[in-house]
């Protein structure tokens, strides 16, 4: 197999860096900046370049380009610190929903604001009680006619506090198996209805937050595909959240940081800088087979628990090459306190083995 890209993808990739570094002279930079760089100027930005929705279909209002120019950019923009999150989540799971399940008036509807770069999505799925098991949500939407009542709570929601839409994971019924019953819902975060609280994490950072839910009302228009038949939807979306780049290169720019400051006439050094040097290598063909639609069904946990454990290791590589400036208060501080994040974010990496194991190898559950 031949990896070496092509003289455009190179020109594409030296654009994407010089974009990033632009934005990161003007906005800081920002460690996990898919989730914790939030600026909607350079989300408009990026709309200009035609770098949201850049590979969905053209009939959609997309860039229909190739996969593999998004991972390029994503890799450049993600690896430098730039503050793509305002439009990180609708460019990756919510646009794709919407063309694959959503009705020609739902995509006419809330595509253009995406493709702008105008408006914000958050997920609504994790709950205080559920955990990592989406079948055991129990927000509720119940029909009224011609509108949903929607009672309950999440937690974790990233940018629940300034998002313009909540792409809500809820139960519509209880009738039969726990995975069945489970519908999507775009709900506008200004119903009246809802209440948001920020929660402030042990790095300061705020985008995550809990959100209550209470006899909000929403249109049934609003209902993104089949009623009660939601969780294939959800594991689709999850397929996209799993498998990128982002769960590669959250914290380049740190390692690139104690690249410069490391002792390479140490061997053992040399040795680490070796193991993780592989790893990017092994976590971008596993991240491209993602995207190429070359990985079995399921494989994305896979991808994520090796991603994600790669990016633990590179927080303990920096830590001990900056030894005790390492705990000084600043934002390198606070990029390797946010590290034990990055196998919990998405699903724990118990939880994707568990994936890996029942799903994608078909081993047996051990009886309870």
């Amino acid at each position: 197999m031949d990896f070496s890209w092509t003289p455009e993808q190179e020109r594409l990739r030296a654009q994407a860096r010089d974009v990033a570094a632009d934005a990161v002279a003007r906005f800081g930079r920002h460690n996990d900046s898919w989730i914790n760089g939030y600026s909607k100027q350079f989300a408009t930005e990026l709309a200009a370049l035609g770098w949201i929705g850049l590979t969905w279909p053209t009939e959609y209002g997309g860039g229909g380009r190739p996969a593999l120019d998004r991972l390029i950019i994503g890799e450049e923009l993600i690896a430098a610190g730039a503050p793509i999150a305002a439009m990180w989540f609708a460019d990756r799971q919510m646009g794709p929903t919407l063309i694959n399940f959503g009705r020609p008036d739902q995509q006419a509807e809330f595509l253009p604001g995406i493709l702008a770069g105008e408006t914000t999505w958050c997920i609504g799925m994790s709950e205080p009680d559920a955990g990592s098991d989406l079948a055991a949500l129990s927000t509720r939407a119940e029909r009224d006619g011609d509108d949903f009542v929607i009672n309950g709570q999440k937690i974790w929601t990233s940018f629940g506090e300034v998002a313009d839409y909540c792409y809500l994971i809820c139960r519509t019924s209880s009738d039969g198996p726990p995975h069945t019953g489970i519908s999507e819902i775009i709900v506008p975060m200004d119903t009246p209805g809802i209440e948001v609280r920020a929660i402030t994490d042990m790095t300061t950072n705020r985008h995550f937050a809990e959100v209550w839910y209470t006899d909000v009302r929403v249109p049934a228009t609003n209902l993104v595909g089949v009623e009660g038949n939601a969780f294939k939807q959800t594991m689709r979306q999850l397929e996209h959240e799993r498998g990128g780049i982002d769960r590669l290169v959250s914290n380049r720019a740190l390692y690139e940081l104690a690249l410069g400051r490391a002792d390479t006439s140490d061997p053992c050094i040399r040795q680490q800088i070796a193991e993780l040097e592989t790893m990017y290598r092994i976590g971008r063909i596993l991240v491209t087979r993602e995207v190429l639609g070359q990985a079995p069904a399921g494989f994305s946990a896979a991808t994520k628990c090796a991603c994600t454990e790669h990016e633990w290791k590179v927080a303990q590589f920096v830590s001990q090459v900056l030894g005790a400036e390492a705990t000084l208060w600043n934002d390198v501080t606070a990029g390797l306190a946010y590290a034990p994040g990055y196998t919990i974010m998405g699903g724990t990496s118990d939880v994707m083995r568990n994936i890996l194991g029942e799903r994608v190898l078909g081993l047996a559950r051990e009886p309870r």
